[in-house]
């Protein structure tokens, strides 16, 4: 295989066999100018679901517009376009592009430990306001957006229906996640 152009066009599989993690191109090689700098692109979208601690009724509708939209700055500020958040009174749904500069980590603890802080200094019957220690992440195809941004933007009919564990163990399983009930919920 050739490598592009302007790339080492000399690759050992025997050096890399060798767990040799620095690699240079042998002399002769053709290597990349150095005014050049490789492009990294990305398009990921990530549909993160996580509830409250214990699932308590914590969101109500005094303070979810402000939430989702403390959610989504914390998101821009990262990076992480968020395209909808939402939820219902015990858990939260939201659609981002992950950025590339960004690991998924850090933003969900960035959006958990905002938001959480943010919440308890609006009034004080959210002083006992946590989230949930785990979370959910879901990739979704660029084609299903759409149909993510409805499903989010519709939590409040979906939850006529259907409570947060049900709807969660759905994601789970339509994803092929295997997990354990006794880890899930806390």
């Amino acid at each position: 295989m050739t490598a592009p152009k302007g790339h080492c066009q000399q690759h050992s599989a025997e050096r890399y066999a060798q767990n040799i993690y620095h690699y240079e191109c042998p002399e002769g090689a053709e290597s990349r100018p150095n005014n050049t700098m490789p492009q990294s692109l990305s398009k990921v979208y990530t549909h993160i679901i996580f509830s409250t601690k214990h699932r308590k009724y914590l969101i109500d509708t005094q303070i979810e517009n402000d939430l989702y939209n403390y959610i989504g700055g914390v998101c821009k500020d990262l990076e992480c376009n968020p395209l909808q958040v939402g939820g219902h009174k015990n858990h939260i749904h939201l659609l981002c592009l992950l950025s590339r500069k960004v690991a998924l980590m850090t933003l969900i603890q960035q959006i958990k430990q905002g938001s959480s802080r943010w919440i308890k200094t609006v009034d004080n019957r959210y002083s006992n306001f946590y989230w949930q220690d785990g979370y959910g992440v879901f990739s979704v195809d660029p084609k299903s957006v759409n149909k993510v941004i409805n499903y989010i933007k519709d939590q409040h009919i979906h939850h006529k229906k259907l409570n947060f564990k049900d709807e969660y163990r759905k994601f789970l399983n339509h994803y092929g996640i295997d997990f354990d009930e006794r880890y899930v919920w806390d």
